[in-house]
């Protein structure tokens, strides 16, 4: 077995000693830019696209039986690069990395921003839920795009979720390459925007003291009180059942949860606040209570909540909605049955529902339906009666019974 040598590329230029290692080489892979790199210092090499991945790993495989492999990837590749998947397939003792200056480091030159402070995301091939928690705990976020996380589209998230004028945007196409060129702009400006495909994203956070209604409230992680979310007519899981319902979801750090009839959407605020790296989907058909949803979620600046407008389960069938880890059915519009059975065969292993029943008809027809769908089910009901000290003029407030139906997959 030959070694393989993972080089780094700084623009057009490799590594140091990337040059004597690709003269060595009988095989050099790597992405489809970096064919000239390869021809220009390895012309005695076979150079090999590198995607689709899969098939590529297995080329290199091969391809070290017979002789040195080098494998050309863009700045470092060590850091959010194909060094790591290398070093997990073939192991440490065979894979040598010559790290070059990296498009990050290239692009932070470029704002003559320092980004010893910086947290860094990668969009490739992944969500990025976590924006907000990263713009509350540093200076600046860099984003590594990819054609769906484009610098238009992770704009145009923030601007929904209410970070206009509070995070300013940085976008460098082609670091350290010919055609360099940074824009920089508001995100609204930087949403109406078109940029090439080499492209990083560098967002400072401007945020000062929050508004009184949602700075408040960053204080602590969880525990919103009725009057901190905006509602309709009183239409509102309270606060007691939800803080029930977020306990019985035993939400995961990370991964999908989809809130069915979310109403003012006040459990999707509570579990993206609670869980950042979370994504969230909030399915609602009543046009009030989607802009009021869509106005927590600007208050509360949560980008990792996504709004989809129309009636479960249809609505939340479409490609683009990932399979939910866990699920809460707070309105079910007469569908129920068609909701748990949609929810429950898209549901995660290890998966958890919750649906809460005021009338006696949903507390028959739900447990039923969970255990129909193969999901071990347990319910509790709660009681809720609230007074002040000293006793207020109205007296206590004693709200009806609501059973909380728990199915695990």
């Amino acid at each position: 077995m030959f070694e393989i040598i993972v080089i780094g590329v700084d623009g057009e230029q490799p590594a140091t000693e990337g040059a004597d290692a690709l003269a060595a080489a009988s095989s050099v892979f790597g992405a489809r830019r970096f064919k000239p790199v390869a021809r220009r210092l390895a012309p005695q090499a076979d150079f090999f696209d590198i995607t689709p991945l899969a098939g590529g790993l297995s080329a290199i495989g091969r391809r070290s039986r017979q002789g040195p492999v080098a494998v050309l990837a863009g700045g470092d590749p060590l850091f959010f690069g194909i060094g790591r998947v290398l070093i997990e397939r073939f192991g440490r003792e065979r894979v040598r990395v010559l790290p070059a200056v990296s498009s990050m480091q290239r692009a932070f030159a470029a704002c003559a921003l320092p980004w010893d402070r910086a947290c860094f995301l990668s969009g490739h091939g992944r969500p990025l839920p976590a924006l907000d928690a990263a713009l509350a705990g540093h200076e600046c976020v860099c984003v590594l795009t990819d054609r769906t996380n484009t610098p238009q589209a992770i704009a145009k998230r923030l601007v929904a979720a209410g970070w206009e004028g509070r995070a300013r945007f940085h976008v460098v196409e082609n670091a350290g390459l010919t055609g360099e060129r940074l824009t920089s702009a508001s995100p609204a400006e930087i949403s109406a925007q078109e940029f090439g495909p080499l492209n990083i994203v560098i967002i400072e956070s401007l945020a000062g003291p929050a508004d009184s209604h949602a700075g408040h409230a960053e204080d602590w992680d969880f525990g919103l009180a009725e009057n901190d979310i905006r509602h309709s007519r009183g239409l509102i899981t309270k606060d007691e059942v939800r803080a029930a319902v977020i306990h019985r979801l035993r939400l995961p750090r990370r991964g999908v949860f989809w809130d069915i009839g979310a109403g003012s959407g006040s459990v999707s605020v509570e579990a993206a606040r609670l869980r950042p790296h979370l994504s969230v989907w909030a399915c609602e058909k009543n046009s009030d209570e989607l802009d009021n949803i869509a106005a927590n979620r600007a208050v509360f600046r949560l980008s990792n909540i996504e709004i989809i407008a129309g009636e479960a389960p249809r609505a939340l069938e479409g490609k683009d909605i990932p399979a939910p880890d866990r699920v809460f059915i707070g309105g079910s519009g007469g569908r129920l049955e068609d909701i748990v059975q949609s929810a429950a065969s898209r549901l995660a292993p290890e998966g958890i529902i919750v649906a809460t029943a005021v009338t006696a008809a949903t507390r028959a027809a739900a447990p039923r339906l969970f255990h129909e769908a193969g999901l071990a089910v347990g319910m509790s009901t709660l009681s809720v009666s609230r007074e002040t000290y000293p006793p207020g003029e109205a007296g206590p407030i004693t709200f009806n019974p609501i059973t909380i139906i728990t199915g695990k997959k």
